[in-house]
């Protein structure tokens, strides 16, 4: 699909509705773009929702591939499990810096707990699967399950 010249701006709304939650979509709007932020910024996040990992999923001729950019991550951190066709990958992301802040100027990069649990989207050999971390990129492959093709039965 081609894309138009005005899409910028719609990708910049959505990557900003992205970051504010429901309290901020009922709040009034306020006239000094600065004071929105720092109020977007000001709220404590919460503890019980962990971070979600973005991953890429796609097939090769033999495997089902699945990755996920975990930077900064030690593999010790990392735990990935499947059952059933549900791959769940979680892990803990730390800073290293373990110093109070005072007060902060900015804060984009995400620390804590992470989790993404998605279903497979074919048959594969749950019991072969490989997985590697290698320049904070996760790979997890698996052999895909060949399904028989049907095959003609002779009427007589």
């Amino acid at each position: 699909m081609a894309r138009k010249k005005d899409d910028d701006l719609l990708i910049e709304d959505e990557l900003a509705a992205a970051f504010l939650n429901d309290d901020d979509l009922t709040q009034e709007p306020q006239d000094d773009p600065v004071q929105v932020a720092a109020t977007i910024i000001d709220e404590e996040p919460e503890d019980d929702f962990p971070g979600q990992l973005a991953v890429d999923v796609y097939e090769t001729n033999d495997e089902l591939v699945i990755k996920a950019r975990t930077a900064g991550v030690n593999k010790d951190d990392l735990d990935v499990s499947i059952s059933e066709g549900i791959l769940t990958i979680s892990g803990t992301l730390s800073s290293g810096d373990e110093s109070e802040a005072n007060n902060w100027h900015i804060q984009e990069c995400y620390w804590g707990e992470f989790s993404r649990t998605l279903a497979l989207p074919l048959a594969v050999k749950e019991d072969e699967a490989k997985a590697a971390l290698k320049d904070g990129v996760l790979t997890i492959s698996f052999p895909k399950v060949v399904q028989e093709q049907a095959k003609k039965i002779q009427i007589m």
